[in-house]
């Protein structure tokens, strides 16, 4: 009895087979990993290459920039691939009857279970850190880099028939061809504060290293007016006029650190400073709108007969700016934005979870062609919670809905889909 017992639980905890299975799940999801990536990197970086390419960046420029936002991409192809290459390596295992060959050997389903379980949480370690350590240091160098070439090319931020704000400048361009620009106007202020409208035939872009770019102006009419009295104004003509974009008004162009770029610990950090704010500035217009209230009572309780009984309609007003007002603070949107980054930064890693029990009970149904299969229905839940994940960022976003459940609910919905089917096939 007690050899059959051993014979049991050696059969049960085979690391051969352990090995074999998590081996093979590996390598599909290499194989699926690929996939993804490569989707993903034709849908953000190559355009995104592309545009930069035509500006006449240099090629090591443009594969360092493509480098430093490779994080990004593997944070986000890492949990899909863990999907598709369980559901392809356990398809096979059933389809190839490797799995009805196992339980009949006396192996349970743990045996299927464990590996895919290691491969999840392995997975989902590395999307995390991929996500909260690598895509923020990415991102620093990305934007570092961007500036040094904006400022060696300024090309990249003058583009044909565009409208370009630096600052307190705006250039209107017409046709770009290389450096030379055609019809150029623009809008800016003078030292003294005026308006001033340029307007130039063409223009040739220049480099000035570190002072920014300079615009070599033809053919121009010039006019700068008052603030005040609208009848003051000056205007000139020149045949050549140098106009310079200094390097600070140039970096004003370069995008903005958003939380998805920031690490888990920083948004956690940005959350509390903003709900600090929000709290405080919440009280401030709480205070307000009580005492628009006790206006608004006392002009009504005074009657008609009274002087304050005429102001009771601007005090109504007061009252509705300042309650439409507070409503704004509470549902403060930058809020809202960084909370459910937040969540996401977790959701979309440790979705792998949830995928390998989804994939698990969804691979044990093929009956043949296994791999094919589990890849075309990893491609097709991938597509049904990708979907799920973005409704749920909008509703967060648009309609205040709870930013946990607003991310987490996909993968609650995919492990609970997979822990029925699994159980389902167990029990059976």
């Amino acid at each position: 009895m007690t050899l059959q017992a051993n014979l049991q639980s050696s059969r049960t905890l085979s690391w051969t087979l352990f090995k074999y299975i998590t081996k093979d799940i590996l390598f599909s999801f290499f194989v699926a990993f690929l996939f993804f990536f490569f989707v993903f990197f034709v849908n953000q970086l190559l355009l995104m290459a592309q545009q930069i390419l035509t500006k006449k960046v240099p090629l090591f420029q443009v594969v360092l920039l493509i480098f430093y936002a490779l994080p990004s991409i593997i944070a986000m192809s890492a949990p899909f691939a863990s999907l598709m290459g369980t559901m392809m390596t356990i398809g096979r295992l059933s389809s190839d009857n490797e799995l009805l060959i196992m339980l009949a050997s006396g192996l349970s389903y743990r045996m299927v279970f464990l590996p895919a379980l290691v491969v999840g949480i392995v997975i989902s370690i590395f999307s995390f850190l991929t996500n909260d350590v690598l895509l923020p240091a990415g991102t620093v160098q990305f934007s570092r880099l961007y500036r040094r070439i904006l400022v060696s090319t300024p090309a990249l931020e003058l583009e044909a028939n565009s409208v370009k704000r630096f600052k307190d400048t705006a250039i209107i361009t017409g046709p770009v061809s290389g450096s030379g620009i055609s019809n150029i106007v623009i809008m800016d202020r003078t030292n003294e504060g005026e308006r001033r409208v340029i307007m130039a035939n063409s223009a040739k872009l220049f480099d000035a290293g570190r002072e920014g770019i300079v615009l070599n102006l033809a053919d121009i009419f010039m006019q700068s007016s008052k603030e005040v009295v609208r009848n003051d104004y000056d205007y000139a003509s020149a045949i050549l006029l140098n106009y310079w974009v200094p390097q600070e008004d140039l970096m004003q162009a370069v995008p903005v650190i958003s939380p998805r770029e920031m690490s888990s610990t920083d948004v956690r950090k940005e959350i509390a400073v903003k709900e600090v704010v929000q709290f405080e500035r919440f009280n401030d217009r709480s205070y307000r709108l009580l005492a628009q209230a006790l206006n608004l009572e006392n002009s009504l309780r005074l009657g008609q007969n009274h002087e304050a009984w005429n102001r009771r309609e601007n005090n109504f007003n007061a009252f509705n700016r300042d309650f439409i007002a507070g409503n704004a603070i509470r549902d403060d949107q930058s809020l809202h934005v960084y909370r459910l980054e937040y969540y996401k930064k977790f959701s979309i890693p440790f979705g792998a979870l949830s995928f390998v029990l989804l994939a698990l009970a969804l691979g044990m149904l093929a009956k043949k062609s296994g791999q094919t299969v589990g890849f075309i229905f990893g491609v097709i839940i991938s597509v049904l919670y990708w979907a799920l994940l973005l409704g749920g960022q909008t509703m967060g976003i648009r309609l205040g809905y709870s930013s946990f459940w607003s991310m987490w609910t996909p993968n609650i919905l995919a492990a609970s889909v997979g822990f029925v089917l699994f159980m389902a096939r167990v029990l059976k």
